[in-house]
């Protein structure tokens, strides 16, 4: 098969100034407001990572001591920060390990994070132009925009790094494919052994290059290739996270909890596969999202019938096993999708350009085909951009969380006993303050018991039962004695120039 035959669009080379306006695009939203929150308002399990990348660096033990997330990306901060910490003391920022904080290397780590992401929208138009420029730029373009991984670009977490590699193992898996040498495959496993090193259910990514390696005709001793896929991914893992061998009791009882965790949490108001389309649907629109389902069929149907079967194999079978495998977990996040969304990126796309090409058949002119493409790259474009711009803007302003954490500074002594309730707020630098889910699984008396001198109340946790009383009488009834009995000292509520969630901070009454 030529490379002519291997792209279905005719236009081969991209426009430079597309591609550097997609890729600024993307480093402008990745990196918008990079440092939001640090240290009052964390992400969600940031501290998981950094904390350990940090006491790597301090005391020189490289047992990361959990096994909740594999150690790769844990690594990868504890390189980071080493740097942080060299570029901080050539600064004259601090004079040794001690007198750094781990607040003073989220920025760095965070924009680790956000490179990966934008690394990930060039492999995306990279994986592209196997269809065309033009799939390629609009692809690149989708992603570049596409909010949820806009949003989880700004944290020091898994999801980000994961989606990388899943999108460097298609790549690669599509270069065996064109090339199928067995250095090609290993590289892709490699790629796939990464992924998992990263977050377990990496795992899925293999098989892309194994379909590679079933469905590409030059490939003729399948098994030794699918069994080097297999060894290069295992070794990758390994070296990447080695404590999973080396201390493998512990990875194992820890693996076994969360798993058992996923497995048989509460039940959900509603199937977990429709909160999931929720997701997608809130982040990338409804014109993109069924564009994307468009490109899955298309896909299908070229799976069938050819030509190009092993990449629309490779494109669309995994984000269709992900989105299964996801859909029959308890536990639900949104940036769970994360790995799908290069594929859905450039399923939109060809369903777009080549969707639109099949119109030719019909004898449309190229006047009315161009303005079509247009019109649904517009479409397609203009709602997750928004979207993105706005999520960008909101962070970018002062929050309620940022000004509850400047008034508790400035009036509450570092020795108090805090209850902050849900985790909009951290106060990291007073040891006696504790996150909890909700204030009201306390009372008011135990909380006097327990010497607690100030409780914080946040709307994420006990707005829906003020907002609705009569649907939660005992909620609404318990909350209402906690406040009743304290002292309401300040509330931040939220606006359009501080956004988030209202904030009381209370005293406790002796």
């Amino acid at each position: 098969m030529s490379e002519r035959e291997w792209r279905e669009a005719s236009d081969l080379r991209p426009s430079r100034f597309a591609l550097a306006a997609v890729l600024i695009s993307a480093v402008v939203l990745r990196f918008w407001a990079l440092g939001h929150g640090v240290p009052y308002a964390l992400g969600v399990d940031e501290p998981e990572i950094m904390e350990r990348a940090t006491n790597m660096m301090r005391s020189g033990d490289f047992h990361p001591r959990f096994f909740d997330y594999p150690a790769l990306y844990i690594y990868a901060q504890f390189v980071v920060s080493v740097v942080r910490f060299i570029a901080g003391a050539l600064a004259g920022t601090w004079t040794s390990l001690a007198d750094a904080s781990t607040s003073e290397f989220y920025v760095w780590g965070r924009a680790l994070t956000a490179t990966l992401g934008v690394a990930t929208v060039l492999l995306v138009f990279q994986i592209g132009m196997r269809w065309g420029a033009r799939h390629a730029l609009l692809a690149a373009g989708l992603m570049a925009v596409q909010p949820q991984h806009v949003r989880e670009s700004h944290y020091v977490l898994t999801d980000v790094p994961l989606t990388f590699f899943v999108t460097l193992t298609l790549l690669l898996s599509l270069r065996g494919a064109e090339r199928p040498t067995m250095p090609a495959f290993i590289w892709a496993g490699a790629a796939a052994g990464l992924a998992t090193a990263t977050k377990y259910n990496g795992v899925l990514v293999l098989v892309i290059p194994l379909l590679a390696c079933a469905m590409t005709p030059a490939v003729r001793a399948r098994l030794p290739v699918a069994l080097t896929i297999l060894g290069s991914a295992l070794a990758a893992f390994v070296l990447a996270a080695p404590y999973t061998l080396l201390d493998l009791p512990a990875f194992l009882n820890t693996f076994a909890r969360p798993s058992g965790e996923y497995r048989i949490g509460g039940e959900p108001l509603e199937p977990i596969w429709q909160i999931y389309l929720k997701h997608l649907r809130n982040g990338f629109g409804y014109p993109a999202l069924f564009l994307a389902a468009a490109g899955i069929v298309l896909a299908l149907m070229r799976l069938a019938r050819g030509p190009g079967r092993a990449r629309w194999a490779m494109v669309a079978v995994f984000p269709l096993l992900y989105f299964w495998f996801v859909s029959g977990q308890r536990i639900v996040y949104g940036r769970y999708l994360l790995p799908i969304i290069p594929s859905l990126c450039i399923l939109a796309a060809t369903a777009v350009v080549s969707g639109v090409s099949l119109l030719r058949r019909y004898e449309i002119p190229r006047a009315p085909r161009t303005a079509l493409i247009a019109g649904l790259t517009i479409a397609a474009l203009l709602p997750p951009a928004l979207k993105a711009i706005d999520f960008d803007r909101t962070i970018g302003r002062t929050s309620t969380a940022a000004l509850a954490y400047e008034w508790v500074q400035e009036h509450v002594p570092k020795d108090a006993t805090i209850v902050l309730e849900s985790r909009i707020l951290l106060l990291r630098d007073y040891p006696n303050a504790t996150n909890a889910l909700h204030l009201r699984y306390r009372s008011y008396e135990q909380y006097v018991a327990d010497n607690v001198d100030y409780l914080i109340a946040s709307s994420l946790a006990h707005g829906p039962y003020f907002v609705s009383p009569e649907r939660f009488p005992q909620e609404y009834a318990e909350y209402r004695r906690i406040f009743d009995q304290s002292q309401e000292l300040a509330r931040f509520t939220p606006s359009a120039a501080h956004p988030g969630a209202e904030l009381i901070v209370f005293k406790v009454r002796r």
